[in-house]
């Protein structure tokens, strides 16, 4: 059982109780641990006023500060009387993937949560939201929260990826479902599997392809490895027969189908990076992120 002892959340810089605040502090109560709120506040007015009166500028910004901070106390508090730790802070910066990111290797959270925020694709081409950047870099496990109206999640999907045949047991589709079922354990939640079949990685190849491209005795041969391991993941973590799910598809899609059709408060999926002149994360991560019908925790392989 995967144990989360530090929670962070990033706040968003508006003072407003998102979905991430109640998912996080669902969280923090299913599991014990530790919840530190965190948000990133700077306001472009007083820094250009600052170019003409340093101390009067340096003088608001800390009242603007404190005002944001004691809102965050007040959220606490309540939850501090329920038996919560909960600490906040509030920093002058712009929430950048460069302040986010730092901040966050230096608290070393077991788990991060934000709200996710949709971006057009036309803006996706030009810029790297803030999301896509934490999914691709984040160290630690990632939860975009979408608007959601279980807090505490009742239905979980793990969605687990055995096209890679030397990895069909192990690896990161245990450290999917491990916290998959520990979440699912705390939170009295309903633990699905999910595996979108019909794609294998080959040889040497460096994305999956379909196995029904291959010829006839090696696509039997990977189909069988699949269902077989599939099992074995299944049982090794208690999930039920009626709650394995064995797909054929595109695998982003499948996955954003399913998750919405069957109405899951979160799905768990895990993430590969890629190295080379632009890092960017599994294309299945990345593309369901881009119309989640549900939280997304994103689950990444150990360095």
């Amino acid at each position: 059982m995967v144990k989360l002892k530090r929670i962070l959340l990033i706040a968003p810089t508006e003072m407003t109780r998102t979905p991430a605040f109640d998912r996080a502090l669902a969280l923090a109560k299913a599991t014990g641990a530790l919840l530190h709120i965190v948000a990133f506040d700077y306001v472009q007015a007083l820094a250009v006023a600052g170019l003409f009166d340093h101390d009067a500028m340096a003088q608001a910004r800390e009242g603007y500060l404190q005002v944001h901070w004691h809102w965050l106390e007040q959220q606490a508090r309540f939850q501090r009387c329920a038996g919560l730790q909960v600490t906040t802070e509030v920093f002058w910066a712009k929430s950048s993937p460069a302040h986010v990111l730092a901040y966050v290797n230096d608290w070393r959270p077991d788990l991060v949560i934000k709200d996710s925020h949709h971006v057009p694709a036309l803006d996706r081409a030009f810029h790297r939201p803030l999301d896509w950047l934490l999914l691709r870099d984040c160290p630690s496990t990632l939860h975009l929260v979408t608007d959601t109206k279980n807090p505490k999640p009742l239905k979980i999907l793990a969605a687990i990826d055995l096209s890679h045949l030397e990895e069909l047991t192990q690896g990161l589709n245990d450290r999917i479902l491990n916290l998959a079922s520990t979440l699912a354990t705390l939170c009295g939640s309903a633990l699905h599997v999910l595996n979108v079949s019909n794609w294998s990685v080959v040889g040497e190849a460096a994305m999956s392809v379909p196995t029904l491209s291959l010829n006839a005795s090696l696509r039997d041969a990977v189909n069988d490895a699949q269902e077989e391991a599939f099992d074995v993941l299944a049982e090794r973590y208690g999930i039920e027969k009626k709650r394995r799910h064995l797909l054929t598809g595109i695998p982003h899609k499948v996955i954003g189908h399913f998750a919405q059709q069957h109405a899951f408060d979160m799905v768990v999926l895990g993430a590969h990076a890629q190295h080379g002149i632009d890092r960017f994360i599994g294309t299945t991560a990345e593309s369901v992120l881009n119309r989640a019908p549900c939280g997304l925790m994103i689950v990444k392989p150990l360095p």
